[in-house]
């Protein structure tokens, strides 16, 4: 019966008039497809970031795109005030089962203001960025980050390195998870990266969602951050806080303050 009702819940969730990030991010199977970035994972990202941040106890953090809050959690272990806002209304359900003093969670489109000089940090993690179709509303999100942050408050962005993305691209990919079985198809052109991904549905249309990611560089990033009152201070290429390197780096993690 669980099965049963998953399936329908799952295809409610593809309504034509939302936007592919809000069907997808709320839906359970992307929880599944992506269960490998875990706590530990988390966890030892934040350890190094904290560390090179020398973020004080106590300070207000903004988990910007949060899901169910894996990162916000381990933020607030740490000691931090710690708010986490997404669109995606299931996982903040269940990011609030975790809720405690000084660890909330909203449901919200970044796209819409979160504040004036509330933060001293806003983290956005594992590109919770670049969905848009239409480029106002990047700007729209670069602009809310700038007013939500205090006075010399700090952005985060962790984000995918398009050059490494293009050299490791597999186009064709197949997963089986707890018995459920994914076909990938990924492809790119000169505006975005995209991944189809196809769910078997026994005795049923396989289900179907899209990402897309904006091919945004670090050069593309200083310029859009530039225009809303942010400056690029530093750089890293993965999550142990390693140098970036433009062709090898597996991520773009950039660190960003109000100016």
């Amino acid at each position: 019966m669980f099965k049963m009702n998953q399936r329908i819940i799952e295809r409610k969730l593809q309504s034509p008039s939302s936007p592919w990030f809000k069907n997808w991010f709320d839906s359970s199977f992307y929880h599944q497809l992506y269960g490998n970035h875990d706590d530990r994972e988390a966890a030892g990202f934040i350890q190094e970031l904290l560390l090179e941040l020398n973020a004080p106890a106590g300070a207000r953090i903004l988990d910007l795109g949060c899901g169910n809050g894996r990162h916000s959690r381990v933020l607030s272990e740490k000691g931090f005030d710690v708010t986490g806002i997404d669109l995606a209304g299931n996982s903040i359900a269940t990011a609030k089962r975790f809720e405690k003093e000084h660890l909330n969670f909203y449901s919200h489109d970044m796209r819409d203001p979160f504040g004036r000089n509330l933060y001293n940090y806003v983290f956005s993690f594992f590109t919770s960025f670049g969905y848009f179709k239409e480029e106002n509303d990047n700007h729209r999100v670069v602009r809310n980050i700038y007013h939500a942050l205090a006075t010399g408050g700090v952005l985060m962005m962790d984000y995918l390195n398009v050059e490494y993305a293009d050299a490791h691209l597999v186009k064709q990919e197949e997963k089986n998870i707890d018995g459920v079985h994914y076909h990938l198809e990924r492809w790119t052109d000169e505006h975005n990266f995209y991944k189809k991904i196809s769910i078997d549905i026994q005795n049923g249309k396989p289900l179907e969602f899209t990402e897309q990611v904006a091919r945004f560089g670090l050069g593309d990033f200083h310029e859009l951050f530039i225009q809303h009152g942010l400056q690029i201070e530093k750089v890293f290429g993965d999550y142990d806080l390693g140098d970036y390197d433009r062709m090898k780096s597996p991520r773009l993690i950039m660190i960003a303050k109000k100016v």
